[in-house]
């Protein structure tokens, strides 16, 4: 079955090729991913596969063995608001819009893992769920409007499988961890309104820049003297708008960020701390502080038996040396409502090429992947898939 399964992979590989390309040059913003839909939609079709559309853009579809077992597999479309500025005949042809994140290579490799276990289904013991859902890069989450509008019922899997890519690891190996593996993620938004006026005259204002100084200052309290120092926390803020100029104090300035950890209790206590603080500061100096904690994504569990699968079977398939270990990551990701709802495995998929100069990190203007690795994308999901239908 192995050899079958890699024949197939290389067979296929000039049309994951083709398939990649097309969706890397056409991308599309979270829910707004009705082209790659739609395409998606069709090549399933052309299987001989009965897609179905599901949350406006998304797409779900089964692959029929024998047996009643049930295992899903996920990949998420759409693409992130960045200028590409790769030198490439499938760049970008929506200006701004961006494949930066590999998604165009998750949504290849899901089709291609469908191609093969589709050529394969008479041997199949069980189902395939393939998921291809929207909005992963937006909240409140392609995969919550997905699990709302029903796509892990009628039927309900028993596990379920994700890959993302990871630039850090060459194309060939794949890398995982059991246990917790990625944060859950918030998003943090404070408006200091104070008042405005003339910059040479401040005893007659109330500055909201150098307020909103001291509420970023006095926020990292948050981590360094409120969290367990065993609980991995972060708050970061990436966004300072204050509309004035070199002689204008603004009446308001807006802030953004974001909150991640794994402990769910502390999560709650930290997003009342946040608000509290933010006012309490702002208060403090004569303004006043808006301040909303948005709740994100859960933590990315790792289903610790399902993981031991997936890391012997990958093994099998790849070789030790090609199996590497992860560690605890902050960042987030949406495939956690999944997780949260069944056994879940996320690995990440190696995508980089140092000899080759391919190696810039994902959200990045020069992203780009070794197309070598939509052959394990492909095969790799296809091996582990029927391996934990024969449990």
């Amino acid at each position: 079955m192995k050899q079958q399964i890699q024949d197939i992979a290389e067979r296929i590989f000039p049309k994951l090729v083709e398939i990649r390309r097309h969706i890397h040059s056409n991308p599309e913003l979270s829910f707004k991913e009705y082209e790659t839909c739609s395409y998606v939609f069709e090549k399933l079709g052309k299987m001989g596969l009965e897609p179905q559309k599901l949350s406006d853009t998304g797409v779900v579809c089964m692959i029929k063995g024998s047996g009643s077992k049930v295992i899903a597999l996920r990949a998420d479309m759409d693409a992130l608001p960045i200028f590409e500025t790769n030198d490439v005949e499938y760049k970008s042809k929506n200006e701004g819009v961006m494949h930066a994140c590999g998604h165009d290579v998750h949504t290849t490799s899901l089709l291609g893992a469908a191609m093969i276990l589709n050529e394969l289904k008479s041997e199949l013991k069980g189902s395939i769920k393939l998921i291809f859902q929207p909005g992963e890069e937006k909240l409140p989450g392609g995969a919550s409007i997905m699990i709302k509008d029903g796509v892990l019922e009628n039927p309900k899997p028993e596990a379920i499988l994700g890959q993302h890519v990871y630039p850090e690891l060459e194309a060939g190996k794949i890398g995982l961890k059991s246990g917790q593996y990625m944060a859950s993620a918030d998003e943090v938004y404070l408006t200091i309104k104070g008042r405005g006026g003339h910059a040479a005259l401040p005893h007659r204002n109330i500055d909201p820049i150098v307020i909103a100084s001291h509420v970023i200052l006095g926020l990292q309290q948050v981590v360094s003297r409120r969290a367990k120092p065993d609980t991995p926390t972060v708050l970061s803020f990436g966004k300072i708008e204050g509309k004035g100029a070199t002689n204008i104090i603004p009446d308001e300035v807006k802030i953004e960020g974001t909150f991640r950890t794994f402990d769910e209790g502390w999560r709650k206590e930290a997003h009342t701390l946040i608000e509290e603080m933010a006012r309490s500061i702002a208060e403090s100096m004569g303004a006043t502080c808006d301040a909303e904690v948005r709740r994100g994504y859960p933590f990315v569990n790792n289903d610790e038996a399902l993981t031991y699968d997936v890391r012997s079977n990958a093994i099998e398939f790849l070789g030790a040396e090609n199996v590497v270990d992860l560690e605890l990551r902050m960042t987030g990701e949406d495939f956690s409502f999944y997780s949260q709802e069944m056994p879940g495995c996320f690995y990440r998929l190696g995508t980089g090429n140092e000899a080759r100069g391919i190696k810039s990190p994902v959200h990045t203007s020069t992203f780009d992947v070794d197309e070598e690795s939509l052959k394990i994308g492909a095969s790799l999901m296809a091996w582990l898939t029927i391996k934990e239908l024969e449990k």
